[in-house]
């Protein structure tokens, strides 16, 4: 039925209601730069899990690393063997370390929906290159969870400063992300 229906008549003036509400909602589901926010938060949402993996497979490690060589202590031997003591705080610390970074990556900003934003910057342009850096991340943090999975305590100190390489192009990249956010 169509004719004298507003809802049927003027197709244009109802694509500019759509329009300017989407826009006043803050959001237009058909434009490129939403789809590119969300594949953002998807990645860095599956770059801390990756990290989460590590952490938990060096927790592991250290645990088991513990339960080796500092086990209670008794008459004969009342302390623990110093070395193994440092071993031990340097897989947390190894631990802590990569819990930092994932961390940083959940809390990663995205730029906002925003017109002010979009007259200085291209968005999607931003967030084009933003998408390149996480995907630079992803293959850096499933790298380290590769390196680092299923090792135990002995061989993660003996090969500790791959696993600190590895955090520290982590950072890096991080740190080229931020740079591009506040252009």
């Amino acid at each position: 039925m169509t004719g004298a229906s507003p809802f049927y008549d003027d197709t244009d003036e109802i694509d500019q209601l759509a329009i300017n509400l989407f826009h006043g909602w803050g959001y237009n589901f058909y434009r490129v730069e939403n789809q590119l926010r969300t594949d953002d938060l998807l990645i860095r949402s599956k770059v801390g899990w990756l990290l989460g993996s590590v952490r938990a497979g060096v927790e592991a490690a250290e645990s088991a690393y513990r339960h080796a060589f500092l086990p209670p202590p008794s008459r004969a031997q009342p302390r623990h063997d110093p070395v193994a003591v440092a071993g031990a705080q340097a897989l947390e610390r190894l631990s802590q370390a990569i819990g930092a970074i994932e961390g940083q990556i959940r809390a990663l900003p995205v730029p906002e929906n925003d017109r002010m934003i979009e007259r200085h910057r291209r968005e999607a342009a931003t967030l084009g290159r933003l998408l390149a850096i996480d995907r630079r991340l992803v293959g850096q943090a499933e790298t380290l969870r590769t390196m680092l999975d299923g090792k135990d305590g002995a061989w993660l100190l003996d090969n500790g400063t791959k696993a600190l390489e590895g955090l520290a192009a982590i950072e890096a990249t991080l740190r080229e992300r931020q740079g591009l956010l506040f252009i």
